[in-house]
């Protein structure tokens, strides 16, 4: 009797742990050993995970570089009552990672499409950060040139719920500058790094305060969760206001000359002095 024989038909997504192995469950295990075919971001680093629970099932490779044709060779299988699981090298399936092109073209094809949950670095961050949690929104990773990067922290200035990038350890530092220049020193952020791992740590605090900590470290190293609170409503009012009445504002509260005013402004806003004087002028 083959191992599929206990599996219903179907495209199973099986999340798989973040770093300590005891965090797959008991139903993922089932899955993966009754499975007929184990579809994997990376075959190689799959293979330690199954290796560690005595799973044999056939693999195959499915990453970002083959997606397409792998999508409808796997969705091939389904359609002649193959059981297939996916699983990437850590987390969700489709989750910032492989899995969504597969999933869309097995529902377009009306193939069963079964989730069995299990870890994640998203909501095991967000649950423990102590920002809240009633509503808040993934954007995956933060962009990695500044500009684009400078534009998304400007999108979500005013957001009234709590954001969740994940970022590269070699770019954190910039992330966070640009996050005080742009968001505020005193925008509650939180900094979740190596979840479910040996070295797992929370540092959480005002913008500014995370910053300081890293740049006396000298930098962070692992996979990194960052959260971002969200906008106070005194936060909210500041961007409700026009260029020219937040200079005007400025030159009067701390004697700037208009220069320097525009200059402040713009670094508030996330925008270049540029674009920032030709809204001045538009309103002069």
């Amino acid at each position: 009797m083959s191992s599929g024989a206990y599996l219903a038909p179907g495209l199973y997504l099986v999340a798989t742990p973040i770093g300590n192995l005891e965090d797959i469950t008991l139903r993922a295990l089932r899955i993966l050993k009754e499975a007929d075919l184990i579809a994997c971001e990376d075959t190689r680093q799959s293979q330690k995970l199954l290796n560690h629970f005595s799973i044999t099932t056939r693999t195959t490779s499915y990453h970002e570089h083959n997606e397409a044709a792998k999508a409808e060779e796997l969705v091939a299988e389904l359609e002649r009552g193959a059981r297939i699981a996916l699983i990437t090298d850590a987390g969700m399936p489709g989750i910032s990672d492989p899995g969504y092109r597969v999933v869309a073209l097995a529902v377009e094809r009306g193939m069963p499409v079964i989730p069995i949950p299990g870890a994640s670095a998203v909501l095991s961050a967000l649950a423990a950060s102590g920002l809240p949690t009633d509503a808040f929104e993934f954007h995956g990773f933060l962009p990695a040139k500044q500009g684009q990067r400078r534009k998304e922290l400007e999108n979500i200035r005013d957001a009234i719920s709590t954001q969740i990038f994940y970022e590269a350890p070699h770019r954190v530092l910039e992330a966070l500058q640009d996050i005080v220049e742009i968001l505020g020193d005193e925008r509650k952020i939180v900094l979740a790094r190596e979840i479910t791992k040996l070295h797992e740590e929370f540092l959480r605090g005002p913008a500014a305060q995370v910053l300081q900590t890293l740049n006396e470290r000298g930098g962070i190293k692992g996979e990194i969760v960052l959260l971002i609170g969200k906008a106070e409503a005194a936060e909210a009012v500041v961007v409700t206001v026009s260029v020219g009445d937040r200079v005007r504002q400025l030159m009067a509260d701390e004697q700037l000359d208009e220069k320097s005013a525009l200059k402040r402004v713009a670094k508030e806003r996330g925008i270049s002095k540029s674009d920032a004087y030709r809204e001045l002028q538009r309103v002069k």
